[in-house]
Order: C-alpha cells, then sequence, then structure tokens
C-alpha cells in the first residue's frame, strides 16, 4: 500500500506527502530517496521559474510565446508588459488573440509562425496607431513546438538609441573642448603675471611668444572641430539626378589616382554592369573618397596594398562595396567607427565616417561594415 502510494506520488508530480516518518521501511529507503530526490529537483525548478517569470515580467518588452498543441497554438506565456501594454488579458487561446490584435495575429499566420523581422502598426484602445519592431523565432525542445514573439516600440528605440548617440557626442565634445580651452587658460594666467611685471626680460618675452603661439595653435584647432561640428549638423538636403553607377566610380578613381599611384596601392573595379542611380552627385563622391581615404591609411603599414571596389543588385537595392587588405577593425572600437570625432589617426578630424552615414542615409540608405579573413569592407546600400 505505502509502495503504491510512494509511485503514484511520484507519477502525479505530487511532493506534498512526508515519508520520512516511515524510515522504518528499510525495504523502501531507494524508493524514499528517489521521491526526496524529484521533490527537491521540483522545488529547484518552480524556484528558478519564479526567477525566469520576473525577469520576463519587468522586461520593457512585449514578450509572447506559444506552444503548438497538435494543429493549433495555445498561449504558454505572456509577459505583464505585452498584457498591459495590448490591454489584452492573460488568455490561453490563440483564438481569443486574434481578436484582439488582429493585425500582429494577421502577420504571423500569413507568415505560417516562422521566423519574421519587420515593422507593423497596432491601434491599442482607439488611440493613436503605434509602429513596433517584431522579431520572432520557432525553437523545439523535447517534441515541444515553441513560437517566441518580441515586440518593441519604434518610439523607445528610437530614445534609447538618440540617448545613447547624444551621450557619446557629448563625451567627445567635452574632451575636445577641455584639451583646448584648458591649456589657453593656463597660458592666459602666465601671461596675466608676466605683463604685471615691472619689467621683462628677454627670458619673459620668449615665454610670451610662445604662449601666444601656443594659444593661436589651440584656437584653430578649436575652430576647425567647431567647423566640423557644423558640416555634420548641417548637411544639406541631397539634391538628386539620374547618375550612372559607372561614372561615379570612375570619376571618384580618377579624383584619387595621384595618391594610390603615391602609396602604391593597387585599385581593382570589379563592377560589371551598370545602372542608374538617383542621387546627389557630389554628396556621392563625397562618400566614396571618404571610404577611400579610410582604406588608404589602412594600408599605410601594409605589404600587401589592395583596395577591391565591387557592386551588386539585391531586392531593387544596389550594394557597393570597398574592401581593402588592411588590419580590419579592432572589436574594441567597433561600436565607435560611425561616432562624430572619433578617429585612431592624429591628423584626423573624426567626421568622415559619420558625416559619409549622414549623406547615404539621407537618400534613403545604409552605410555598414564587415571585418572578415583580415580584411575590412564598407557597404553602401542605395535605392536603385
Amino acid at each position: 500500500m505505502l509502495y503504491d502510494k510512494t509511485i503514484l506520488a511520484i507519477l502525479q508530480n505530487d511532493f506534498s506527502a512526508d515519508f520520512s516518518k516511515h524510515k522504518s521501511f528499510k525495504n523502501y529507503a531507494t524508493l524514499f530517496k528517489l521521491y526526496d530526490t524529484l521533490k527537491h529537483k521540483q522545488n529547484d525548478q518552480v524556484s528558478k521559474d519564479i526567477i525566469y517569470s520576473s525577469i520576463l515580467n519587468n522586461i520593457e518588452t512585449g514578450i509572447l510565446i506559444l506552444q503548438k498543441e497538435e494543429n493549433d497554438w495555445n498561449i504558454f506565456l505572456m509577459n505583464e508588459y505585452f498584457s498591459k501594454h495590448f490591454t489584452v488579458p492573460k488568455v490561453s487561446k490563440w483564438s481569443y488573440l486574434r481578436n484582439q490584435l488582429p493585425s500582429l495575429c494577421g502577420i504571423i499566420e500569413e507568415q505560417s509562425f516562422e521566423e519574421i523581422k519587420t515593422s507593423l502598426q497596432i491601434r491599442v484602445n482607439n488611440q493613436d496607431t503605434q509602429t513596433f519592431v517584431m522579431q520572432s523565432s520557432r525553437s523545439k525542445t523535447f517534441n515541444q513546438d515553441y513560437y517566441i514573439v518580441l515586440l518593441d516600440s519604434i518610439q523607445k528605440v528610437v530614445e534609447k538609441t538618440e540617448k545613447e548617440a547624444w551621450v557619446n557626442l557629448m563625451k567627445v565634445i567635452s574632451h575636445e573642448l577641455l584639451n583646448s580651452l584648458t591649456p589657453i587658460r593656463s597660458l592666459s594666467q602666465n601671461l596675466q603675471e608676466l605683463v604685471q611685471q615691472e619689467s621683462l626680460s628677454q627670458e619673459d618675452l620668449e615665454d610670451m611668444k610662445q604662449s601666444v603661439f601656443t594659444m593661436l595653435n589651440r584656437s584653430d584647432h578649436l575652430q576647425k572641430f567647431v567647423e566640423s561640428y557644423r558640416k555634420l549638423a548641417m548637411l544639406p538636403t541631397p539634391k538628386k539626378e539620374r547618375v550612372e553607377l559607372s561614372q561615379l566610380i570612375e570619376t571618384t578613381l580618377q579624383l584619387m589616382a595621384p595618391l594610390f599611384k603615391q602609396e602604391k596601392i593597387e585599385v581593382s573595379n570589379t563592377i560589371a554592369f551598370n545602372r542608374w542611380l538617383e542621387i546627389d552627385k557630389n554628396q556621392m563622391e563625397q562618400v566614396i573618397i571618404n571610404l577611400l581615404t579610410n582604406s588608404i591609411y589602412a594600408l599605410s603599414d601594409q605589404v600587401e596594398k589592395q583596395i577591391i571596389i565591387a557592386a551588386e543588385v539585391k531586392e531593387k537595392r544596389i550594394f557597393i562595396t570597398i574592401t581593402d587588405t588592411g588590419n580590419g577593425i579592432d572589436t574594441e572600437i567597433e561600436d565607435k567607427v560611425f561616432l562624430p570625432f572619433f578617429t585612431t589617426r592624429k591628423e584626423g578630424a573624426g567626421i568622415g565616417l559619420t558625416l559619409s552615414k549622414s549623406i547615404v542615409e539621407a537618400h534613403g540608405g545604409y552605410l555598414a561594415f564587415q571585418n572578415e579573413n583580415d580584411t575590412t569592407s564598407f557597404v553602401i546600400c542605395l535605392v536603385e
């Protein structure tokens, strides 16, 4: 009877019983040990479930996890943010959720519950329509099929990105300003002390000359820095015209040819087709010049100096790739590459890549880079 009771408790996942008072049953010692082991494992799992649930419910991202049962899907988990933000009660049936959020569920059903990365608009409680970034994935574990949906407000993503960008930018600007203002203030105090003397020695005069020269030098640097910032902040709207891809590349390469020859760099233009682009020719030439100039700098210490220009067309978009055989971009600075005024070059202003990115984005495209096999590639994506 006791044996059957213990086995039944294990099968039903019921670990509320206490078999410690039955220790006299020596023949059941192994069974009781198994019961206690499974009981501890269940308690550990419950503790972990509580922690995981707490984490998911405190994340400001809508999380929805579906579980497949036969040919239908049921809601396995819906976190607090999803439930409150979309005013959906924590239901268990997919059909009810479809009635509450038809735009979201419609996209998922159209894609047959496969992986999706897209943006969509959802109206909540007759308020203004909001745009969300949606990412979904599918996972199978122990014959169980799960579908995970993550929803982030575009506004929240943009605000977070803008805040991080401004914090980083202010750090750079503060650093640059202090680098110039601190020595200028120090030299000004030194000059003030000198001019208050009744007489000046030749050594004092030399100090004054050197101080004035240094102050002018730092002031010039500060002026160039401010002008660079204005150039970034006041980028004119592109004046678009029809330009051939081959003409854009060839014109730029001709402009850069003397530098390539001087640095003994081999340039290969592998673009074997032609396309028309709607672009501001001058602005886009500047982008390519900036990228080629970066490549020249990256190749300065290399034995093999090669730049390869390639292009391909995908889904009505043109991807122009500039690859060099330099050392690549260090992983430590990958997130700073497009940061205004960040540079690894002594004579660099740190606005070339930032300006290039802004120009490409103003054309409705994007600028990105890839590190592969000790080479760096910058990719310009433009609408054909």
